[in-house]
């Protein structure tokens, strides 16, 4: 059996994916995959997403060299059965996937597939789809057709925010104004971990209580900043932040890394860290975004303006965020019954 694995190869070409599928042993590309990635990096995704792709890819390789004891793969190859074996096998040997990640992982596939045979449309699994109307998002404007494709039914998205106490415990074992600030700007901006290290100095604007981010698909928002996180950032600049050629915002304090861009892996570590040390085992980044939503939401921001603090493209993201209690309910129809409904005082 062969070993297949992702290794990350930047170079100059940017129209070159970094991450290449290799077979490990004698450094063959897999084309296929490979051309794909290529294709993929010419619409400039972001290299976090490419290297999902890259992952996903693998693992529907590997799992295609154990059922047909080759790694090459051709449309005469392909059956409608394909992608659905590929979903038993993902159900049957990894029961701790969630649907979700099993429905990435066939889009992917599926559109890696279609690329690398253009002249086989519909060959990949045509048993599998069917037309229908998808309503337009909100209910505004008309239905439009679309492809279903093969999916896991997924359960529904629940979000859990941090707890005061969790939040407290958590953010009183960092000893630095760095560490704080990070933190500090996931759960009053809600910023993505990946957002937080792609900020750069000229991104702040302290003197205007701005900042400017960049998120997914390189799209650029500007954020107001809250006044302890202002605080933060200016303390960690003047007193903590290394003197260094780097542009990044984020950068190591100490050892041989110091003064170099604090990495995905390092910010990791340090969650890890303190998730160890105050026993607070959810805290995680993305959880603060949860909780920065969660917290905007019951203040009474509007999902508009919640839609554009998070960086959503659709707003249908945002409203997972909105969950409406029957006390709440009760709360909002006496309230409008009390200003809109009920005749003034005096009037027959």
């Amino acid at each position: 059996m062969m070993t297949f694995r992702v290794v990350h190869k930047p170079s100059n070409n940017h129209v070159r994916c970094p991450y290449r599928v290799i077979e490990q042993t004698t450094g063959r590309e897999i084309v296929w995959i490979n051309q794909y990635l290529d294709y993929e990096t010419l619409r400039r995704l972001a290299d976090a997403t490419l290297r999902t792709y890259a992952d996903a890819l693998l693992h529907y390789l590997r799992w295609w060299e154990s059922v047909h004891h080759t790694d090459k793969v051709t449309k005469d190859a392909l059956t409608e059965s394909t992608l659905l074996d590929y979903v038993r096998f993902q159900s049957s040997q990894e029961r701790d996937l969630t649907g979700a990640t099993i429905n990435q992982r066939v889009a992917i596939v599926d559109r890696a597939l279609r690329v690398a045979f253009p002249g086989a449309p519909g060959q990949i699994a045509p048993a599998l789809q069917s037309t229908y109307w998808q309503r337009a998002p909100m209910g505004i404007g008309r239905p439009r057709p679309a492809l279903s494709r093969l999916r896991v039914k997924t359960a529904k998205r629940t979000i859990v925010p941090l707890s005061v106490d969790e939040v407290a415990r958590f953010w009183s074992s960092f000893r630095n104004s760095r560490d704080l600030a990070i933190v500090g700007l996931m759960l009053l901006e809600g910023l993505r971990s990946q957002e937080v290290l792609n900020l750069r100095r000229d991104d702040l604007l302290l003197s205007e209580s701005q900042i400017r981010v960049r998120g997914k698909g390189n799209k650029t928002r500007f954020l107001p900043l809250a006044p302890e996180a202002t605080e933060l950032l200016d303390h960690y600049l003047r007193l903590e932040r290394p003197q260094t050629a780097i542009d990044a915002l984020f950068v190591s304090l100490k050892g041989p890394a110091r003064g170099t861009q604090m990495t995905p892996a390092g910010l990791r570590s340090l969650f890890r860290y303190h998730r160890r040390t105050t026993g607070v085992k959810a805290a995680n980044p993305h959880r603060f975004r949860h909780t920065f939503a969660s917290d905007m939401v019951r203040a009474g921001v509007s999902l508009p303006a919640l839609m554009q603090l998070m960086g959503h493209a659709q707003i249908e993201t945002t409203m997972v965020y909105v969950e409406v209690t029957p006390l709440e309910v009760y709360q909002q129809y006496a309230k409008a019954v009390t200003q809109h409904i009920r005749p003034a005082p005096g009037k027959e």
